[in-house]
């Protein structure tokens, strides 16, 4: 397979992984060029390779700094700006894992410790229904941040040594 063909395959791949962690298939696909270019890229440069208008660029360039992916950098003499994606795959699981625990998961917790309290009869069996669900839900809830928090701090080293001795 020829360099471009497989870069082709990689973005396209990478892009449809996207909606797995929960980010469109174009921020994915920029973030897979990125991730497999030498030097740092302009926006231009990125409309180009991917054939997107400048405002999806910029819109998904802006979401993925936001999300610690990529960051801009300064190229002497040039006007333009320049982007560079985090080329450590730890790094960038780690960065996708803090970003969906802060988008998805410390909503749901704060609602599910706000509905814990639920007023009514402890005796009525739709009270007692709801309270038992919204405790199990939250317990479950409360052991994926801490498991989730965890992965985000942990070594490299440490985790992938904890996940052979799992499978041993």
């Amino acid at each position: 397979m020829k360099l471009a063909e497989a870069k082709a395959q990689f973005i396209q791949t990478w892009g449809s992984l996207g909606a797995q962690w929960g980010i469109n298939r174009t921020m994915a696909q920029i973030h897979a060029l990125l991730i497999v270019m030498p030097d740092p890229l302009s926006a231009d440069d990125i409309m180009a390779e991917l054939n997107i208008s400048r405002g999806n660029t910029n819109m998904n360039v802006r979401e993925l700094i936001n999300w610690g992916l990529v960051e801009r950098v300064l190229i002497p003499g040039e006007r333009k700006e320049y982007f560079i994606a985090e080329k450590d795959i730890w790094k960038v699981a780690t960065y996708i894992a803090r970003e969906r625990k802060r988008r998805e998961l410390d909503p749901i917790l704060k609602t599910l410790n706000q509905l814990q309290d639920v007023e009514g009869d402890a005796k009525d069996k739709h009270v007692k229904s709801f309270r038992e669900s919204i405790q199990n839900i939250n317990k479950f809830a409360h052991q994926t941040d801490k498991t989730m928090s965890a992965f985000v701090k942990a070594e490299e080293s440490w985790f992938y040594g904890t996940l052979m001795k799992l499978f041993k």
